[in-house]
């Protein structure tokens, strides 16, 4: 479960964030990836209120609550600081009440403050907590990107996916993560791809060892993440297995609820699968483009053997009458 702690240890310094009282609520989870302004909640009316929420004080909830009367002010209060609040967050440069401060500090809720406007807060947290509750999930396999196109290479160990991967950097390809890659669903819409901070641009090549593929071929040959726009898989060329020869079946693999482009790569000697994946790319963003090779191949075919048809029939016809 996300705790406030996280959320302040890695991003309390970008944040601009402050602990005030509440230290030992900081184990607090946080459930929901939302941020609520409490200005509706603090003039009374609490239908609706979800108390799951991280709360901002801005200025103008901060303004309000000083010209309400004592009295009024800690019904106020008490009725928004419920005790599932994981934390309160004043935002500009007031100070906050010591109505606010007490409650807090008795009911262990952490309270922060920071000098960062409330619009600016409040964009920048719901963003960063958006990120943080996005699913994920881990796969085996390398992410590249060719020509612009972020492609996630699998297959069974041993069955040559670094070297492919080594096989395109060399031709000015970036590598984003290999062996391990995490995957991540951005706005519910797309997968974007990254790897492990341990094993970050390095590469293992068996016979080799461990490579630093930054070092060998330059800072522009790798990057930290990339959209995952297509998933080729290598497989060991097996003759009983027939293998698509057209491509008009299109396939694809559900990752995260994502419909991805999904090919299988048959690999044996005299193969070039460095080639091979290039050109599935190139094909991919001709595709993206509203050009399908195998479409209009498949057109064009159907159109010779009705124009064939046509030809014999009127020869059948021709014929007929001559016999009559």
């Amino acid at each position: 479960m996300y705790s406030v702690q996280e959320l302040f240890d890695k991003y309390g310094e970008h944040l601009g964030l402050k602990l005030v009282v509440g230290k030992n609520g900081m184990k607090r989870p946080i459930k929901l990836p939302e941020v609520h302004r409490p200005g509706l909640s603090l003039s009374g009316y609490m239908k609706n209120y979800v108390s799951q929420r991280i709360l901002v004080f801005g200025n103008v909830e901060t303004i309000y609550l000083k010209d309400l009367s004592k009295e009024t002010r800690l019904e106020r209060l008490r009725n928004v600081l419920t005790p599932h609040i994981p934390a309160v967050i004043v935002a500009g440069r007031y100070q906050p009440s010591r109505e606010l401060v007490r409650f807090c500090e008795e009911d262990g809720i952490p309270l922060l403050r920071t000098t960062m406007t409330t619009m600016n807060l409040l964009s920048k947290l719901t963003l960063l907590l958006n990120e943080e509750f996005s699913p994920t999930m881990t796969c085996h396999g390398t992410l590249v990107e060719a020509f612009g196109v972020g492609v996630l290479i699998q297959g069974d160990s041993s069955v040559g996916k670094s070297e492919a991967a080594l096989g395109l950097i060399e031709r000015g390809h970036r590598l984003i993560s290999d062996d391990v890659v995490k995957v991540r669903l951005r706005e519910g819409a797309y997968l974007e791809g990254s790897g492990p901070e341990l094993t970050r641009h390095l590469m293992e090549i068996r016979g080799i060892g461990i490579i630093n593929v930054a070092h060998l071929y330059g800072a522009v040959c790798v990057r930290d993440d990339k959209t995952v726009d297509l998933i080729v898989k290598l497989e060991e060329w097996d003759d009983r297995r027939f293998y698509d020869r057209i491509g008009l079946d299109e396939k694809y693999c559900d990752i995260l609820g994502v419909k991805v482009p999904y090919h299988i790569l048959p690999v044996k000697p005299g193969r070039d699968v460095v080639l091979l994946i290039e050109t599935i790319v190139l094909n991919h963003r001709l595709k993206e483009m509203g050009y399908n090779s195998a479409k209009e191949f498949n057109s064009k075919l159907l159109e010779t053997i009705s124009k064939k048809q046509n030809e014999r029939k009127k020869v059948r016809e021709t014929h007929a009458q001559s016999a009559n």
